[in-house]
């Protein structure tokens, strides 16, 4: 009876786990696979001939080197903020450490765009902050950041958290034991870092820069607010201006664009996935005493110059666009007799397409966390009770249509729902193709997560439930639901909030009526409202950093693991 209880338990896990991997396949795999489809043929036959057309265009030449030099750089000068700023906080004994992780997630949480159309408002001549002290260039002088020098600027300003929230996990992995030894043989200061501490993270280093670059090179808010002024294009921004002008029609082009940048992206996922590897061979485990090497008379400079960094990096941009949002006109000082409210009410309360947007985003970004939930929780718990070929094949491949950009993703979408198979129907320009963009996206975010918790499960307790009679769906509410809830929970979190602000998936696919908040921030820049678009923005920055506070302040009162810069 046993023997039939687990055979009938196994065989009601094994349809469930090919209905959900099924699921989760043509979510994340389908799209990339039909972009590629779309390139390497011509009618219904294989043909390189579209491939060498488009690469040999010096459009392409001019554009891919742009990507290249801007994310490259952009890169170094993530490693160079991010870097310092993890070594500090995980290895020393600072102060308000909760405080800097807190701030330095902040511009990862804020979208491109805003981190863009914040700057601007800090520099140039018609900068409002720069008017009202009166220190602004004189009319007519070009802005700085309308150039390549201010896109590797901005790329590197965010994704800094990326480098630092990979290089602090090896860092806090390090045991203390290791540095104690060192000192007791004569290791000091620089010494120390540079013979013991560094060769220990440098697995976890370079792949956060290989992982940091992927994201630069797809990033389309920063290159298209600050490269189309500047007549500047890169891989992501030449996409979207041929999908701009010329539609549907050139699709078959844009497509060999994407596989250009997918094919560098995947390159730098196999690097960071290298280089990851790597660091399970130089690191024991983690010690129960996390390292917290005294700074002595040195932690409080350090401490004035890390909050400065802080300061000039968020609070400053941020005071720009709030400046420019309560002015009548851009280019307007601000005083007392010029502070209106004007923009912000026209913004939030009398244009129409605004509370569209916020509905938009609040429903597609909830609706994604909820849905990757139903799906990454049973499939996690079913790829790890039943390993096979295919599983482990998904495994490899899911991050894929994160990593890759998010322009690679939209078109990848746009060439498979344009006409659904055996109908003459078609998602495109519909909500539900931003909607399963957003489930393809965000998967690995949320699967993530919830796989490293399942890992540390004990099967025991699965078999145990299985011999007393419970069945599937009993032991999934009531053993693996309730412990895999924390790292859920962290997954929605993320998901939500990077969803909420989406603009490089949804730039591609929105049509009227289905506009999200990051659309409607670049599009009313991009008509010159610049006023308003910083009033939107700034109501977008608020809630963010209200909605980060509140699970900030709450991470006592919740279970480890939930709050997701925390862990």
């Amino acid at each position: 009876m046993h023997l039939r209880k687990t055979l009938g338990g196994s065989r009601s896990e094994d349809r469930l786990l090919s209905i959900v991997l099924l699921i989760a396949i043509c979510l994340t795999l389908t799209p990339v696979l039909r972009l590629f489809v779309e390139g390497l043929t011509v009618g219904d036959q294989l043909s390189s001939g579209r491939i060498v057309d488009v690469l040999s265009k010096a459009s392409t030449h001019k554009a891919l080197q742009h990507s290249l030099f801007t994310a490259g750089l952009g890169t170094v000068v993530s490693l160079l903020i991010g870097g310092a700023f993890a070594f500090l906080v995980a290895l020393t004994d600072l102060r308000a450490k909760a405080a800097l992780v807190f701030c330095l997630m902040i511009p990862m949480m804020i979208p491109p765009q805003i981190t863009a159309l914040s700057w601007t408002q800090i520099m140039g001549p018609s900068s409002v902050l720069l008017k009202t002290l009166g220190i602004a260039p004189p009319l007519g002088a070009p802005q700085p950041l309308y150039s390549p020098g201010g896109i590797i600027l901005l790329l590197g300003v965010q994704h800094a958290s990326i480098i630092f929230l990979t290089l602090r996990a090896s860092l806090r992995a390090i045991p203390q034991e290791v540095v104690e030894a060192a000192r007791i043989s004569g290791a000091r200061g620089l010494r120390l870092w540079w013979q013991v501490v560094l060769p220990l993270c440098v697995p976890g280093l370079l792949a956060g820069t290989a992982i940091t670059f992927v994201t630069a090179l797809g990033n389309f808010g920063i290159p298209a607010m600050l490269g189309i002024p500047a007549g500047y294009s890169t891989l992501p921004t030449l996409i979207y201006q041929k999908l701009a002008g010329l539609g549907t029609s050139v699709l078959a082009e844009v497509a060999v664009l994407a596989m250009l940048i997918g094919c560098v992206a995947i390159f730098g996922i196999l690097l960071q996935r290298f280089f990851q590897a790597r660091q399970r061979v130089h690191l024991v485990g983690a010690s129960s005493r996390p390292l917290s090497i005294p700074l002595g008379r040195k932690r409080l400079p350090i401490e004035i110059v890390m909050w400065l960094v802080v300061a000039a990096l968020l609070v400053l941009p941020m005071t720009g666009l709030l400046a420019t949002s309560l002015v009548p006109a851009y280019g307007v000082p601000l005083r007392l007799d010029t502070i209106t409210l004007d923009s912000w009410y026209e913004a939030l309360f009398r244009q129409p397409v605004t509370a569209r947007a916020f509905t938009n985003s609040f429903m597609l970004s909830l609706g994604a966390a909820a849905v990757l939930i139903i799906i990454c929780l049973p499939l996690a718990w079913l790829m790890e009770r039943h390993p096979t070929r295919l599983t482990r094949l998904f495994d490899s491949l899911v991050d894929l249509p994160y990593a890759l950009p998010g322009v690679v993703l939209a078109i990848a979408m746009i060439l498979l729902l344009i006409k659904l198979p055996f109908t003459q129907a078609t998602l495109y320009g519909t909500i539900w193709i931003i909607f399963l963009a957003y489930l393809a996206r965000f998967m690995a975010v949320m699967f993530r997560p919830i796989q490293a918790s399942i890992r540390q499960l004990d099967p025991a307790m699965n078999e145990a439930a299985q011999s007393v009679g419970a069945n599937l769906f009993q032991r999934l509410r009531s053993i693996i639901l309730p412990l895999s809830a924390p790292s859920a929970a962290a997954g929605a979190i993320l998901v939500f909030l990077t969803a909420f602000n989406e603009l490089t998936v949804s730039a591609l696919l929105w049509s009227s009526g289905t506009e999200t908040l990051g659309v409607m921030i670049f599009n009313l820049d991009d008509s010159g409202e610049t006023v308003m678009a910083s009033a939107l923005a700034m109501t977008i920055v608020l809630a963010v950093m209200a909605l980060m506070g509140i699970i900030q302040l709450s991470a006592r009162r919740l279970p480890q693991g939930v709050v997701p810069w925390q862990t």
